[in-house]
């Protein structure tokens, strides 16, 4: 959505068409491969989001825009009641607008472990490639076979000193550069919530996880999925759209 979500040390052209192994050298190889796979250069996608709670499922759809590894937008278009909530990310800023107040609110750090829109992501989730690879120290702890694909398993651990929610996080790559998994660990040990590619398939000519969902260990039977409609990748991508004028009246 994101992802929902993520740079170029290899290029795109080389992730879409060459296999892993023939370039990872490293765990942490590997994540930028499966992040840059997922957001290359630049990208446009619409996805869903579809929240599953005890009293219900709702449904949001969004629209939302990358470029580099610091640069992301998503703005929901539907329903009525949620169109026209925007997040922008620049850099480790995060802006949240709220056409109901009219007004942009940047967000303080301590509240990007919190939920995005009422799901179980959260606003630290959208600069997912750019942090995780920055913040965490990363260790290939095991490979092995899965549906005639070979799965990296990968532990990152919090650099001494860096502030971050997770104690530490468990991310499976598919050799084929698709983020398989992500396991979320607190500070003592205990996983909190995972999120799965649920369904992956090819979109817009490279291997990706079109359904994402995520599930938190205390709401069991609830979940929030992410599913991709559509994207476009390495496309041209206009500079305004990632400015705070734009993210609270938006220019066609």
């Amino acid at each position: 959505m994101f992802n929902v979500a993520l740079r170029p040390v290899f290029t795109a052209a080389a992730i879409a068409f060459l296999p892993m192994a023939a370039f990872a050298q490293s765990a942490e190889d590997i994540l930028r491969a499966a992040f840059d796979n997922w957001r290359a250069e630049s990208s446009h996608a619409v996805t869903t989001m579809t929240i599953k709670r005890s009293s219900g499922t709702r449904e949001m759809t969004m629209e939302s825009w990358t470029l580099g590894e610091d640069k992301a937008l998503v703005r929901f278009t539907a329903p009525a009641r949620d169109a026209g909530n925007a997040t922008l990310q620049l850099g480790k800023s995060t802006y949240v607008f709220n056409p109901k107040l009219n007004q942009v609110i940047k967000l303080p750090s301590s509240a990007l472990s919190q939920s995005w829109m009422g799901s179980d992501f959260s606003y630290e989730d959208l600069g997912r490639s750019e942090r995780v690879i920055g913040d965490y120290t990363h260790t290939l702890v095991e490979t092995r076979s899965e549906g005639g694909n070979k799965i990296y398993v990968i532990e990152s651990v919090p650099k001494r000193g860096v502030p971050v929610v997770w104690g530490k996080q468990v991310l499976s790559v598919r050799d084929d550069g698709v983020l398989y998994s992500v396991a979320y660990y607190d500070q003592v040990g205990n996983l909190v919530r995972t999120m799965t590619a649920d369904k992956i398939g090819t979109l817009a000519g490279r291997p990706y996880p079109i359904e994402m969902t995520m599930r938190v260990e205390a709401k069991p039977g609830e979940f929030t999925r992410v599913t991709t409609e559509s994207a476009e990748f390495n496309i041209s991508i206009p500079s305004y759209l990632f400015t705070k004028s734009n993210l609270q009246n938006p220019r066609d």
